[in-house]
């Protein structure tokens, strides 16, 4: 029996909250982006499990498939930032500006914002890039 696509995201969702490495869950995101090709939040979730197993090429693809989709989701600049600073492209800027515009207007968002950089830390400590990221939004 197939789950629906919903329901396998939510579980996949819900095994990466539970501490399920990255690498495990990136064939399910990739399904999940073939099946749902137009899903922001698979493409963004997808960007950010490449980005913790250190394949920032991936991540950036994936990353610009998720801004494009939907430009105002500030998870998925965030993402497309760190991929563009690991793989050392320009305009990394204006993504960041637009993430800070959309935490300033929504506490909410912010502290998601916040919430998911803390994890990605958590993850993978030494990430030079989200760590920038990090001071910029928070104005260091």
């Amino acid at each position: 029996m197939t789950q629906s696509v919903d329901s396998l995201f939510e579980s996949a969702i819900e095994r990466y909250k539970a501490g399920e490495e990255p690498k495990a869950l990136i064939p399910v995101f990739k399904d999940l982006c073939d099946r749902t090709p137009k899903s922001s939040a698979s493409w963004t979730c997808l960007a950010w499990l490449y980005l913790l197993e250190n394949q920032p090429n991936n991540a950036l693809k994936a990353a610009q498939k998720a801004v494009k989709l939907n430009p105002q989701d500030p998870q998925a600049r965030v993402n497309l930032a760190a991929a563009m600073l690991e793989t050392e492209q320009k305009g990394v800027r204006q993504h960041i500006e637009i993430v800070q515009q959309i935490m300033v207007l929504d506490a909410e968002i912010r502290q998601e914002i916040i919430d998911n950089i803390q994890d990605g830390l958590t993850r993978k400590p030494d990430w030079e890039g989200l760590i920038r990221i990090q001071k910029w939004l928070s104005g260091n």
